[in-house]
């Protein structure tokens, strides 16, 4: 088969691979027939490359047909349409029962002191090859695949993968009071969808903060209160800005859906370009146990937030070494909550918003749409953020 494989910093290509099989009683194989270029597979093309393997099979958010099943997976029959999600998860352990699948214990990759297995997802996560390929192997397929109906195209559900229920979890975690305010920090897929979630789950105002034009109108079009980073001379100004249209006190909760590659952070952008440029054996030990993030975006949510407040982290981080003030966090009694979206936590309060009448706008969320083939420029554009690039499909 065809699939996309990780072969450098900045470097992916399209190769023949083995197809995969059956290989344990709860898997199942898919044709893949959508699957998603996600902003965290650009963490592994730019920051996370000391965790990578040239060869690696890349992708998260696939959705397809089942091809193929094994004798412990009783719910799916070859021909069912599924949406996959991007972490592995049992269904049965303590975690997974207490609605924390990321977490689960089943799949945890114990060895590297790290959560779930995810698809696609460097060898902290288990190297579980991805679902940007033409056929996928599910592992805990008797739990994973979300089973959806004939008829509407893949856009209305593939999202389901991570998208929406990343951004769920980002709205559900901010705790914003009804007709309260929320600002969401990053307008790319995560962040817009976050905006459009805040909005039909009773946020009264949503400012959505980014540098992006196209980001930017695509959000204020739908009602979103924007306000472009290019503005403003300093953070100050931009959280003044905020403060003064929520009552001199700022938005009850902040969601930052940036994450570890924010503008700005200087020296936490060396290290980390230092560290994927090193070799692997030496980059990756160096990463593991000194690397830093980039925490413009974070400290812009600490001071923006209103005192008492929420702040949801959705971007990724992945830094052991980060200062962060303390004493800001601790004198303005915030909440903080975080963490990999767990995403069948989520899906049965979504799919009714998944209708004919597109409450979120997930039928025309895409921007692009290409055959897999063409993956290395779509990498290529959506890490530069060309062509309006927000949200990448690739069909195999």
């Amino acid at each position: 088969m065809r699939a996309v494989t990780w072969q450098g910093k900045r470097k992916v290509s399209v190769d023949t691979v083995p197809d995969p099989r059956i290989e344990e009683p709860t898997d199942a194989v898919i044709r893949v027939t959508s699957t998603g270029l996600c902003g965290s597979d650009l963490h592994l093309y730019e920051v996370l490359t000391p965790f990578m393997t040239p060869g690696d099979i890349l992708g998260h958010e696939p959705m397809g047909i089942v091809e193929e099943v094994g004798a412990g997976v009783p719910d799916l029959a070859a021909g069912d349409r599924v949406v996959v999600p991007f972490q592995i998860a049992c269904g049965d352990c303590w975690m997974c029962l207490n609605s924390l699948p990321t977490q689960c214990e089943t799949t945890q990759v114990s060895g590297e002191g790290m959560g779930a297995a995810l698809f696609g997802y460097t060898r902290l996560y288990g190297a579980v090859p991805g679902g940007q390929a033409e056929y996928l192997r599910v592992p805990q397929a008797q739990f994973g695949p979300i089973k959806v109906p004939e008829g509407p195209p893949d856009d209305r559900f593939l999202y389901l993968s991570d998208v929406l229920p990343t951004a769920w979890q980002a709205v559900a975690y901010a705790d914003v009071p009804q007709g309260g305010s929320v600002a969401v920090l990053g307008l790319g897929p995560i962040g817009d969808m976050a905006c459009r979630v805040a909005q039909v789950r009773g946020a009264g105002r949503v400012f959505g903060i980014d540098l992006v034009p196209e980001r930017l109108e695509r959000a204020r079009a739908r009602g979103v209160e924007t306000y472009d980073l290019r503005s403003f001379d300093s953070e100050k100004e931009l959280v003044a800005a905020i403060r003064d249209e929520t009552d001199g006190r700022g938005p009850d909760a902040v969601i930052d859906a940036v994450g570890t590659e924010a503008h700005g952070s200087a020296v936490a952008k060396l290290t980390q370009q230092a560290a994927a440029l090193l070799p692997r054996a030496i980059g990756g030990p160096l990463a593991e146990r000194f690397s830093v993030d980039r925490l413009a975006a974070l400290h812009t949510a600490i001071e923006l937030v209103r005192r008492g407040g929420t702040l949801s982290l959705v971007g990724v981080y992945g830094g052991m070494a980060d200062p962060l003030p303390m004493l800001t966090l601790f004198d303005k009694q915030l909440q903080i909550r975080m963490g990999q979206a767990n995403v069948r936590r989520w899906t049965d309060e979504i799919i009714p918003y998944l209708t004919d009448e597109d409450p979120l706008g997930v039928d025309d969320f895409a921007t692009h749409r290409l055959p897999l083939e063409d993956a290395p420029h779509a990498y290529e554009m959506f890490q530069r953020k060309q062509d309006g690039a927000v949200k990448v499909l690739m069909t195999p």
